[in-house]
C-alpha cells in the first residue's frame, strides 16, 4: 500500500482479466455458545491468503485509515491466512537517518495494534528480518525487463518530482513489491487503483515464472475497491497527503482534539451554507459528508438528512467532533502501546518468525526450480 493511499472504501470482489500499504468480503453471523452447539461469528476462507504492506514512515493520516486500516481489522475476521508487514525495506528507496526509521517502525506497530490489528488473528512482522523478501526479488528482477520498470506510472511521477534523480531501488521497489506478495503465495492482494500498475507486474511476472518453471505461484488477485478518496481540507481537488507542506492540509492519528477543529474549521468549502453531496459540483462540502459518513458508519443519504439546517461553519465542527471521537480511543491506546517498547519488539520478533516459517520453504523450492 502507498503511503499516501488516502480512500474510504467499500470492498468489492473484481478481479483483473489480467490475473496490492492495504482487501473478500465475509459473512456476518452469530455467535451461539451453550452445551451442545457452537456457531462462529465469521464463516472464513482458509482456501485464500491476505497480503499487504504498509511503509513505516510518517504518521498515519484520516486517508489512510479509512481507506486501509480499518479493512486490515476486518480481513482478519474473514480469512484465516492474513499478512501485513511493515515494509521498511521499501522505506528505504528514498534516504532515511537510521535511528528515525528504527523508532518509526515500532511506531507503527504501536498504530497498527492501537487500530486493531491483532497478532493472534493475523501475522503483522518487518520485511527487513525475513530476507527471504530480497532473495525472491534478485530473482524476479531477472525475469523483468528495464522498460517495462520505466513505464511505471510511479516511477515516471516520482522521478519528476525528484527532478530525474531517482535510486535505482526506487526503479525496482515494484518488484520488490512483487516479492512480497509471491513469497507467501497469496491469493488476494488488497490495492487501491494508483497500485493496480503494480498489480498486473505481480500478475505478469507469476504467470512468467510458472511458464517457464511449471505451476508454482498461484496468480494473485486484486481485491479492487469501490471509493471516494478523502480529499485535502485545503484543496479538495487533491487527495489527503502526508506529505502536503500545508499542516492544515492533513488530519492526522495523532493529532490532538484542538489540532482537529483547527484543520477543520479551516477546511475550504464554498459560499453555498446549506449541506449537500455534490462531489463534482461542491467537492470541498462533499469531502466533509463523506468523512463524517465514515467515521461514524451512517450512509452518505443519512449524514444529509441529519445535517438539514445546519450551515457548513457549524457542520465542519460536527465533522470534526466526529473524528475526535473516533480517533480519541485509538490515540489513547498508541500513547500507551508506545511506552512498552520491548512488547512491540517482542510482537514483531515473533509475527517475523512466523512469516519466515512460511517464506523460507518457498524461496528454497524457488532455488530448486532455476
Amino acid at each position: 500500500m502507498d503511503d499516501d493511499d488516502c480512500q474510504i472504501v467499500v470492498y468489492k470482489n473484481i478481479t483483473s482479466s489480467h490475473s496490492y500499504d492495504n482487501m473478500g468480503i465475509g459473512f456476518m453471523g452469530f455467535c451461539l455458545k451453550s452445551k451442545y452447539v457452537c456457531f462462529p461469528l465469521f464463516q472464513k476462507d482458509s482456501k485464500k491468503r491476505i497480503f499487504s504492506g504498509i511503509q513505516p514512515t510518517g504518521i498515519l493520516h484520516l486517508g489512510n485509515y479509512l481507506g486501509a486500516i480499518e479493512n486490515w481489522v476486518r480481513l482478519q475476521d474473514e480469512y484465516d491466512s492474513v499478512l501485513y508487514s511493515i515494509v521498511d525495506l521499501h522505506s528505504i528507496t528514498v534516504p532515511q537517518d537510521p535511528a528515525v526509521l528504527r523508532q518509526s517502525i515500532l511506531d507503527m506497530t504501536a498504530v497498527l495494534l492501537a487500530c486493531g490489528i491483532n497478532p493472534e488473528k493475523s501475522i503483522l512482522f518487518q520485511q527487513s528480518q525475513v530476507s527471504e523478501h530480497t532473495q525472491l526479488s534478485w530473482i524476479l528482477s531477472c525475469m523483468v525487463r528495464l522498460p517495462r520498470l520505466q513505464h511505471l506510472h510511479q516511477w515516471k511521477a516520482k522521478t519528476t518530482k525528484q527532478k530525474h534523480d531517482g535510486t535505482g531501488g526506487l526503479l525496482t521497489y515494484p518488484v520488490l513489491q512483487a516479492a512480497d506478495i509471491l513469497l507467501y503465495k497469496s491469493t488476494h492482494v488488497p490495492v487501491g487503483e494508483d497500485q493496480v500498475q503494480h498489480m498486473e507486474l505481480v500478475q505478469d511476472l507469476a504467470e512468467g515464472f510458472n511458464k517457464k518453471y511449471g505451476e508454482f505461484f498461484p496468480v494473485p488477485k486484486s481485491v479492487l475497491t469501490s471509493m471516494k478518496k478523502v480529499k485535502s481540507l485545503r484543496d479538495p481537488s487533491a487527495k489527503m497527503s502526508k506529505s502536503d507542506p500545508d499542516k492544515l492540509a492533513t488530519v492526522r492519528i495523532t493529532d490532538s482534539p484542538e489540532e482537529i477543529v483547527q484543520k477543520f474549521r479551516k477546511a475550504v468549502t464554498d459560499f453555498t451554507s446549506e449541506v449537500t453531496y455534490d462531489p463534482a459540483g461542491r467537492a470541498g462540502v462533499s469531502n466533509m459528508v463523506a468523512v463524517h459518513a465514515a467515521v461514524t458508519g451512517l450512509s452518505v443519504e443519512e449524514v444529509v438528512r441529519r445535517s438539514a439546517g445546519m450551515d457548513t461553519a457549524h457542520y465542519k465542527l460536527a465533522v470534526a467532533d466526529a473524528v475526535i471521537e473516533k480517533f480519541a480511543p485509538i490515540k489513547r491506546e498508541i500513547e500507551k502501546l508506545k511506552l512498552d517498547k520491548d512488547h512491540l519488539e517482542k510482537v514483531l520478533q515473533i509475527g517475523s518468525a512466523k512469516a519466515k516459517e512460511l517464506a523460507y520453504p518457498v524461496c528454497q523450492e524457488v532455488k530448486k526450480l532455476l
